[in-house]
């Protein structure tokens, strides 16, 4: 493994993390913050490499080859329990935790320790949550608990006390580049490109390398939101009753749209700040002398409130609808 556990960026988690498991004072949860593509995950099952490698090259590393390594490297392992947000389902739900607490009541099977992963905790319901407290209140010697979310902010506070907080980073524009030459041996304006798109966030800029289809769908969203500014009420309606039959597709495409609007507010504004989406910078500079920074700030603002009632039980196509009718018609 490289020296920062191959992990890109966020290098004083990880010296924090090893030094913890070397010594034997680590805590029993954590709570693993930032945006998507950041490495909340990535870090949490590191942190279980270290925790469970059989043959540990030093205190606080792995070797990354022994049965623990590679099965928690691959996220596959009888001792780690993954709890996350079911296909279908609008929030994690208290049966899941039920089962995570029988499950952790239990010696672990293979290793020292069980690790349950819950991802993306912010989507559990409050019953879920709360459920989860009693785990936490009453730690398990054998069991370490790593919860993943965007932001502190979006899960209570009660739990976050419970937690050893890690706030992850995006890495730097240059950073990124020049790990991503590195890593991919891509030439620089391609990594360059992908960092801007991926907000310096490495797992982004990793997955859309090897899955370039992904940059193909969002050079269509990116399209479709400038032309829906020139469409009527009908246009936007028949173009929502389609975008809206899935939760987690339409989330995507409101986070491309809030890219292209944050972008149009820098250049409104005249901001030097970098765009994230520099390969549009025609559609950029188009846009930018039709629309006042008002009307771009309202934009944004809308988008965000838009993707906030995607987190709760509301209506995903009334969402879309209510959006487009908030977007200036040019």
């Amino acid at each position: 493994m490289g020296a920062n556990w191959d992990l890109l960026g966020n290098e004083w988690a990880v010296r924090l993390l090893r030094g913890q498991v070397a010594s034997g004072n680590f805590r029993h949860a954590y709570l693993f913050t930032g945006p998507d593509g950041v490495g909340r995950r990535t870090l949490a099952l590191r942190l279980a490499q270290a925790l469970t490698c059989t043959n540990p090259p030093v205190p606080g590393e792995f070797c990354g080859t022994c049965r623990a390594c590679r099965g928690f490297g691959r996220g596959q392992h009888a001792d780690l329990l993954v709890i996350e947000l079911q296909e279908g389902d609008r929030e994690i739900k208290i049966d899941a935790l039920r089962e995570l607490s029988r499950s952790l009541s239990r010696t672990p099977l293979e290793g020292k320790y069980q690790i349950g992963l819950l991802l993306d905790f912010q989507l559990a319901s409050e019953e879920a949550a709360n459920a989860l407290l009693k785990t936490l209140e009453e730690p398990n010697p054998s069991v370490v608990l790593c919860l993943t979310a965007p932001d502190a902010d979006s899960l209570s506070e009660t739990i976050v006390s419970r937690c050893e907080l890690m706030r992850l980073r995006p890495m730097t524009i240059d950073d990124l580049t020049r790990a991503l030459v590195a890593k991919l041996s891509i030439d620089e304006k391609n990594a360059k490109l992908l960092t801007s798109l991926s907000g310096g966030c490495p797992g982004l800029a990793l997955r859309w390398h090897e899955q370039p289809e992904i940059l193909e769908q969002r050079s269509e969203w990116l399209t479709a939101g400038v032309q829906l500014l020139y469409a009527n009420r009908v246009q936007r309606f028949a173009f929502a009753e389609k975008a809206s039959k899935d939760r987690t597709s339409l989330r995507n495409l409101l986070l491309v749209w809030l890219s292209l609007w944050r972008d149009v507010v820098i250049r409104t504004t005249h901001s030097s700040a970098p765009v994230s989406n520099p390969d549009n910078e025609e559609t950029l500079a188009a846009l930018s002398k039709q629309i006042t920074p008002a009307v771009a700030q309202n934009a944004f603002q809308a988008l965000e409130r838009s993707l906030s009632r995607l987190d709760t039980n509301v209506n995903t196509r009334l969402a879309l609808e209510g959006l487009l009718l908030e977007l200036p018609t040019l």
